[in-house]
């Protein structure tokens, strides 16, 4: 009895002290604009760290170029000292940088991973590593031409595809295809220099041997670090001759062999067809959503592969007039391309970033005609698609069309 008496009593003080504390509320706050200085604010310290963070540009230079494997180089950018770029913006273990490059005249973005620490932004560098696409309309320009010393543009940092301790589990459990694996390299040494607070099982699929990216790094990094990092690699190819290594796909199988789903947060990267395997996997293990997280894969390979695109007009070619600021042009597109693809063979130079629907950066308005939109893809708000706006990356023209584009500043 007494003790429901004390905390009554206190509950009622605190409760007087709060009441008291509001009275004084307007009082106190006329006296601070009375003390306050008449001199306008010039500067705005949190706009200017907003900048710092979020910059719409940031003029970098190739400082150095590593092989890693035939298909795949890592390339170290720094501030390029020419340009009003400074310092880098910070980010999360697992963001990317969309570079926006010129290809025989034709002005094209694309996203990469940092596979670099968050702490090595502060040191002054990026990491990205790039693997090499056959026919791939950019690494094939990159291969060629890079070099220490070539000048790169690239957004801040973007993408959601980080850990986030509000939301997801310490365990995480990283699942990866190809060039898929390169911000799990981030994560892991963020993990291991501190600055990301979680634990990293990494399920690495490879379809060869040869083409395993950071194979030694990891494997020093799973030796000095046995409590933080773990990683097993699935080789799909007929021959292993690693040890340690799992045959196949990364199945439910294997992933409880290595793993405690309930218990972790699972971060998927890699190629579509992997998104698709893998997917079916997970769903058998009846996961909440929340514990999924995937990140945005560019643009789809082969429209065609989804059953209900209208194969009828698979290989027609159709007109698309384009408002974008004061200017307005008709360009042909391709049914079996994204409306991205056909604005920047135009040279209209669109603004974009993520390619996979996923950013809205490049949300325009859609004034006539219909477009096919990839339903995988499709990260409208409900207000967009009652208006009909839409993402010219995830969306194919499926009639002539007429549509606004923003301009990219």
């Amino acid at each position: 009895m007494n003790e429901e008496k004390e905390k009554l009593d206190i509950t009622i003080k605190s409760n007087t002290r709060d009441l008291f504390a509001f009275t004084k509320l307007v009082p106190n706050r006329k006296k601070r604009f009375e003390r306050a200085s008449s001199d306008p604010i010039t500067k705005d310290p949190m706009n200017e760290l907003a900048v710092r963070l979020h910059p719409n540009r940031q003029y970098l230079v190739i400082n150095e170029i590593k092989d890693e494997t035939k298909s795949a180089k890592t390339f170290k950018l720094t501030p390029d000292p020419d340009s009003n770029t400074k310092e880098l913006a910070y980010f999360r273990a697992g963001q990317y940088l969309s570079l926006k490059v010129q290809v025989n005249g034709v002005m094209i973005t694309r996203p990469y991973s940092i596979s670099s620490s968050p702490s090595d932004a502060l040191k002054g560098f990026y990491e990205i590593t790039i693997r090499k696409e056959e026919q791939g309309f950019l690494t094939e320009y990159i291969w060629n031409n890079w070099r220490k010393g070539t000048k790169v543009v690239s957004s801040g940092p973007e993408g959601y595809f980080y850990f986030e301790p509000l939301r997801d589990l310490k365990q995480i459990v990283g699942i990866a295809g190809g060039s898929g694996i390169t911000p799990f390299r981030s994560m892991a040494k963020a993990i291991i220099d501190d600055t990301l607070n979680a634990k990293l099982t990494l399920l690495y699929g490879s379809s060869d041997e040869e083409d395993i990216i950071f194979y030694h790094e990891f494997k020093e990094m799973e030796k000095n670090y046995p409590s933080k990092i773990k990683i097993v690699h699935v080789l799909s190819c007929d021959v292993v001759s690693l040890e340690g290594c799992e045959q196949g796909f990364i199945s439910k199988d294997i992933i409880e062999k290595y793993c405690n789903p309930p218990s972790s947060t699972f971060f998927v990267c890699g190629p579509q067809i992997m998104y698709e395997f893998v997917e079916a996997e997970l769903k058998k293990l009846n996961l909440p959503t929340k514990l999924i997280r995937r990140e945005a894969f560019g643009e789809v390979k082969d429209i065609l592969t989804f059953p209900d695109f209208p194969k009828e007009v698979a290989e027609k070619t159709f007109k698309m007039k384009v408002q974008i600021g004061n200017s307005c042009k008709e360009v042909p597109a391709i049914a079996t391309e994204s409306v991205l693809v056909a604005l920047e063979r135009a040279h209209i130079n669109p603004p974009s970033k993520c390619r996979s629907g996923e950013c809205g950066f490049c949300r325009s308005l859609l004034i006539d005609g219909k477009v096919y939109i990839n339903p995988v893809s499709d990260w409208r708000k409900g207000g967009d698609k009652r208006f009909n706006y839409f993402h010219p990356c995830a969306s194919y023209p499926i009639t002539d069309l007429e549509i606004i584009v923003p301009r990219d500043f």
